[in-house]
This record gives C-alpha cells, sequence and structure tokens, in this order.
C-alpha cells in the first residue's frame, strides 16, 4: 500500500500542476471542465487511500502529543 499511495501522490501533484498550467491557456472551457473532474477524482482517491491504509498500525493516541516536543517544552 505504502509504494501505492506514494505513487498516487506523485501522479495527482503532477496531474494537478499541468492542470493548473493549462488553465492559463485558452483551452476549451468543457475540457477544462472534465480535466477539472478527473483531478478532483484523483484527490479524493489520494485521501481514501491514505486514511484507508490498513497496514499501517500505531499505538500513539492524540493526548500522546508529538514524539520531539513535550508539552511542558510549549510557551503559552
Amino acid at each position: 500500500m505504502k509504494n501505492f499511495a506514494i505513487k498516487l501522490t506523485w501522479l495527482t501533484t503532477i496531474y494537478l500542476v499541468v492542470f493548473a498550467a493549462l488553465c492559463q491557456t485558452k483551452l476549451f472551457f468543457p475540457v477544462l471542465m472534465g480535466l477539472y473532474f478527473i483531478g478532483v477524482s484523483l484527490l479524493l482517491l489520494l485521501i481514501f487511500t491514505v486514511l484507508h491504509d490498513e497496514e499501517y498500525k500505531t499505538n500513539k493516541k492524540f493526548k500522546d502529543w508529538y514524539r520531539d516536543n513535550s508539552k511542558k517544552n510549549l510557551v503559552h
């Protein structure tokens, strides 16, 4: 899963950058809208893939805070 998620992240990022560049051209509007919906679908697939990773397990909770900085070191 990890390898697929990374590849999907790169594909989605490159696709959305190319789409943003194409938006600056005078491309036919229905073509841009079609590309837009493909980009949104890729983004939703990416989010679903990352959130439903069943191989990644952790015993950390939100109350454990961050590993690199404890709550005692924070300046309020």
